[in-house]
């Protein structure tokens, strides 16, 4: 694979990380919990001195820039940097990864665009979502056209570490992040809103808020677990002419149509995004 044969020898490989934010540092971190890979074989590179920091505490070697990071020839790179700083990076790094796996994790860029910039690395793209930094996250995997199958093999063991994985076309890929990507910030909003729908009728609000969160919890936990379909689950909680099969009378057509509704903007957005590159 490339400069330095890594399959089935993940452990082994040094692994780049470009931009130390969020997403970035949550795969740092998560990787080096799992014990996937030894911390001195993870290496980030960020501008922020407090993002290093916290992450030199672990162990991980952190670089200033970019370029620091890359003159250290890391196996594999990743590039985990807004969408709108990607084009810089991508000048930056293109003479150096030639030969290399470069994962981006940037929305809407695509992998063409990737490729054009980038000219011999072996690309792929990773979709992954917030909750990657608790490990129990999704990410969804599309391949360039250089990339080969021990590469999908190597980014899907990375990121199965953080959580769920699924490998798909780039077309899915978008629909996976407009989808995935976007979930936590549903879900998130759909237990605000019933936190103070339980404060509107009465309850006090630090109690239903942790009523409501652990019930979130125990919800996944079951589906996840019992591997029960949603509507089974809906039917264990609701009997007929009972207070469930009234609220979800009210609940489900708004819910379903905004939700479509709200996925087709986050992928008109992806689209728009990948049209201005």
């Amino acid at each position: 694979m490339g400069e330095k044969d890594v399959e089935g020898r993940v452990a082994d490989v040094t692994l780049g990380i470009v931009g130390g934010g969020s997403m970035g540092g949550a795969i740092a971190r998560g990787l080096v919990d799992a014990g996937v890979l030894p911390a001195e074989r993870v290496l980030v590179a960020d501008h922020g001195a407090g993002k290093r920091v916290a992450l030199e505490e672990l162990g991980v070697r952190c670089f200033p820039d970019e370029r620091t990071l890359l003159a250290e020839a890391p196996d594999v790179v990743v590039l985990a940097v807004k969408p709108q700083v990607l084009p810089g990076v991508l000048e930056s790094a293109a003479p150096s990864v030639a030969g290399r796996l470069v994962i981006s994790i940037a929305a809407g860029v695509t992998l063409a665009t990737l490729e054009a910039a980038l000219p011999g690395a072996r690309v792929v793209r990773v979709m992954p979502n917030l909750p990657v930094q608790v490990r129990s996250g999704a990410s969804a995997i599309s391949a360039g056209t250089l990339a080969t199958q021990d590469d999908v093999r190597l980014v899907s063991e990375l990121f199965s570490a953080l959580g769920a994985v699924s490998v798909m076309r780039e077309d899915q890929l978008d629909v996976a992040g407009a989808v995935v990507g976007t979930a936590p910030a549903f879900f998130s909003l759909f237990v605000d809103e019933l936190t103070r729908a339980g404060v509107r009728a009465g309850l006090p609000a630090a109690a239903c808020r942790e009523l409501v969160e652990a019930t979130m919890r125990g919800c996944a936990e079951q589906l996840l677990n019992e591997g029960v379909h949603p509507r089974e689950y809906m039917e264990r909680v609701t009997s007929p002419g009972g207070t469930t099969a009234a609220a979800l009378f009210e609940l489900e057509p708004p819910l379903a149509a905004g939700t479509y509704a709200a996925v087709d903007a986050a992928l008109a957005r992806t689209r728009e995004l990948a049209g201005g590159n």
